[in-house]
């Protein structure tokens, strides 16, 4: 680039401080957006958990966040895009819980049977949580929306994808097993258990974490593996 050619793109360059002014401005935009989401997810947290169910609508939770009807429809297009985002929020806490849980142990066996059972428990229906995993929403999402549930998703898979390929390369899982797919496989039963046995209502002999876990061992490892 010659002299001339720079002398033109200094002087048709905003001046530094004008740069650093539209800056702060946008951080503040986006800090103000992100905290009224916050807000209205709060919101719709607490009313879901004092209803026990997602029956609510968008104007109790404008009424309980104090902000205005306006104001969410310029954040979420209806009360299903504020589900989704109550979904993947609590999907992307649970996965950095069980990350956080499972990076104890040594033994790549070990931590997984940690998020294994640990996915099982977060994964039954608590009226009680502070975070709606699966209430009766998340199957109807399941339904409406897959694609964004698949997404919503995604951190969790990968995470126990990553657990593995650790059993993979300790030679503990089987050669014909794929780390992905048994990823997949793995939460889709301990996720499908904790919710199906327990709205069938059958307590009497509840299936456990323990029984979950030596259920899927022998699958990802071709023998059933004693605590």
């Amino acid at each position: 680039m010659t002299q001339k050619d720079l002398a033109v793109t200094a002087s048709n360059e905003e001046p530094l401080w004008k740069q650093r002014a539209v800056e702060r401005s946008t951080r503040a935009v986006k800090l103000r957006a992100e905290q009224k989401v916050e807000r209205f997810l709060d919101a719709a947290q607490v009313i879901i958990m004092e209803k026990g169910t997602t029956d609510f609508t968008v104007q109790e939770v404008v009424d309980r966040s104090r902000q205005s009807l306006r104001s969410f429809y310029q954040h979420f297009d209806g009360k299903h895009e504020l589900l989704l985002a109550l979904f993947e929020d609590a999907l992307r806490r649970s996965t950095e819980q069980i990350r956080t849980a499972a990076s104890g142990p040594a033994d790549p066996l070990q931590r997984l049977k940690i998020a294994v059972q640990l996915l099982f428990e977060l994964s039954r229906p608590d009226p009680a949580t502070k975070h709606p995993l699966f209430s009766e929403f998340a199957s109807q999402l399941m339904m409406s929306h897959p694609t964004e549930v698949a997404i919503a998703h995604a951190p969790l898979l990968a995470l126990f994808t990553e657990l593995m390929a650790e059993m993979e390369t300790a030679g503990r899982l089987r050669a014909s097993v794929r780390p992905r797919r048994a990823a997949a496989l793995v939460m889709q039963t301990a996720m499908f258990i904790a919710r199906s046995h327990s709205a069938s209502g059958e307590n009497v002999h509840p299936l456990t974490a323990e029984e979950v876990w030596e259920f899927c061992a022998g699958g990802v490892s071709g023998r059933i593996v004693q605590s």
